[in-house]
């Protein structure tokens, strides 16, 4: 018996709506970055992109957990020689918090070209509405939703 290898023609991909409400941004980013990946699917390969699209809403609802999660900082760089840039977790929370969201789950995507595909295919909104209702959405539960 042969290895079975994905093929392009037999991934098939659905779009999913996560609520965040109320979720601690580590859970949610974690569960988000294994769907994003396909780790859910039985045909999950580590070199093929076979994961689904998701879009997360409500990320201004989400929860900073733990003792100093409001005054930790998040670094970035401008790509300009002395431009580090650095916000408190809280502040970041309170002015841009699809940002917050997006980079918990680039954290834990692979750092390389399959990585960079598959975090396209994230959509972050602070708010409820989205622009996605064409591509029919279904509910992802996660964590204690399900």
């Amino acid at each position: 018996m042969s290895t079975y290898s994905v093929k392009p023609e037999d991934i098939q991909r659905k779009w999913y709506i996560v609520d965040a409400t109320g979720h601690p941004i580590g859970r949610l980013a974690g569960a988000v970055a294994q769907v994003l990946r396909g780790k859910h699917k039985p045909m999950f390969a580590y070199n093929a992109d076979v994961g689904d699209h998701v879009i997360v809403i409500n990320a201004g609802k989400a929860k900073l957990t733990g003792k100093n999660k409001q005054d930790e900082l998040v670094y970035w760089h401008t790509g300009y020689p002395g431009g580090i840039k650095s916000v408190s977790r809280g502040k970041l929370m309170k002015t841009h918090p699809e940002r917050l969201i997006e980079k918990a789950v680039w954290g834990m995507l692979p750092k390389h070209k399959l990585g960079r595909a598959t975090y396209a295919k994230l959509k972050v909104y602070a708010g409820e509405e989205h622009p996605h209702t064409a591509q029919m959405p279904e509910s992802l539960k996660i964590g204690r939703d399900k």
